[in-house]
């Protein structure tokens, strides 16, 4: 249903260049096409232009932060792009005009922006896609500092109380919502993540990958110090050396700051002859490589970030029909339900057995990339989301000022 009057919107994003972020992208075209005149303030990735039309969206992009180690890096990455943001959405304001400011953290700083703007009558949705002071405690453990984590919660804190919406990308989200913000269930609105079969489809297998090995392993996504695919690499040290199999390759595609390490770590545990870090592809390559993989896979490891969270790439796999294997964390039961099979969190050698369990599983592996297959099409997938994303828009915009 388009709004009866145009609706002008501002989006804050700064982790990723729009249209990178799929969830953002997704949103913003939504929103287009629902009659809402949106646009999108992130940083730039070179060749990208610091201004655009994107498939009817503005797009405003500042140059990218330095990237800084530490505590220093933190604060220079973020104090910088707040302050661009800020500079760009004065200039959004002159331009085109906006009455919903909406944040995509991290971080959640961006709600001293909203705050400025609130002092006009600008309504403030907060897209709660991370829990920025989980995440921090994930990436930097023991090494991190206390000051910080506070600092996020502080900030997470304001972000919900301020906000006149809350959109959540799952329940556990929403419960923690709840509890750590004091908010009421009425103002917040689920707004899952789910693929978009338009662009996530099978297509013809690649056959030099798919004549490596009997089984081939497929993962996709951030190589983060966070993200596990260092637990990914010891259970195939396990499979190797442990269970004695050697019929398979893994390719492994992304990018991220443990890109290098994780490739050395590969070499130290002698995966040579049995993975393949492909780093940034085009989405092409991409589909083409998983379209061609066995069985994916999903190795965060469990904590009080990664347990809460939805993970993409998980859905993208069911997408594709493809059986996954991942640890017993809360939201990958929630998405795939019988499209995984679950090892004991945090333990390599299971997640290995795992591995091996479905490489001699070939009728298995088929029943639950159709299952997975099933579920995304009947309730996972992006267009099953775009109603709640619109209601939560019509209550903000039904709000007085």
């Amino acid at each position: 249903m388009k709004p009866t009057a145009p609706k002008r919107v501002l989006m804050l994003l700064e982790n990723y260049p729009f249209p990178n972020d799929g969830r953002v992208r997704r949103e913003a075209l939504a929103l287009t096409e629902a009659g809402y005149q949106v646009t999108v303030i992130s940083q730039r990735k070179p060749p990208q232009l610091w201004y655009e039309l994107y498939q009817g969206v503005h797009a405003y992009r500042y140059p990218a932060p330095p990237s800084l180690d530490g505590f220093a890096g933190y604060m220079v990455e973020y104090g910088y792009s707040m302050a661009a943001a800020f500079v760009l959405s004065l200039l959004v304001l002159l331009r085109h005009g906006f009455d919903v400011i909406h944040t995509h953290n991290p971080p959640d700083f961006f709600v001293a922006i909203t705050m400025f703007y609130r002092l006009f009558g600008k309504k403030f949705i907060y897209d709660h896609h991370d829990l920025a002071p989980d995440m921090y405690l994930a990436l930097y453990g023991d090494n991190g500092h206390r000051f910080i984590y506070h600092i996020l919660r502080f900030f997470e804190r304001l972000s919900l109380r301020q906000a006149d919406h809350i959109i959540a990308t799952n329940q556990s989200y929403k419960r923690l919502e709840m509890e750590r913000g004091n908010i009421s269930e009425a103002q917040i609105t689920v707004v899952r993540n789910g693929p978009n079969l338009t662009r996530t489809r099978l297509v013809e297998p690649d056959a030099a990958l798919q004549d490596k090995a009997n089984t081939i392993i497929g993962y996709v996504g951030d190589m983060g110090r966070h993200d596990g695919v260092d637990y990914l690499l010891r259970a195939l040290h396990h499979v190797v050396f442990d269970l004695g199999r050697t019929d398979f390759y893994c390719v492994i595609i992304g990018v991220g700051n443990a890109w290098a390490d994780l490739k050395a770590q590969a070499v130290a545990l002698e995966l040579t002859p049995y993975v393949w870090f492909t780093g940034w592809v085009s989405d092409q390559d991409l589909l083409r490589y998983l379209s061609t993989a066995d069985i994916c896979v999903d190795p965060d490891p469990k904590n009080s970030f990664t347990d809460r969270s939805t993970m993409i790439k998980m859905t993208e796999y069911m997408a594709l029909g493809k059986p996954i294997v991942a640890f017993d964390l809360t939201e990958h039961r929630a998405s795939a339900q019988e499209a995984c099979l679950y090892a004991r969190p945090n333990d390599e050698l299971d997640f290995a057995r795992k591995l091996v369990e479905l490489m001699d599983a070939p009728c298995r592996r088929e029943t639950m990339g159709q299952f997975g297959r099933r579920r995304v099409i009947t309730e996972l997938a992006w267009h099953h989301a775009i109603p709640n994303l619109l209601s939560a828009y019509e209550k903000v915009i039904g709000l007085p000022h």
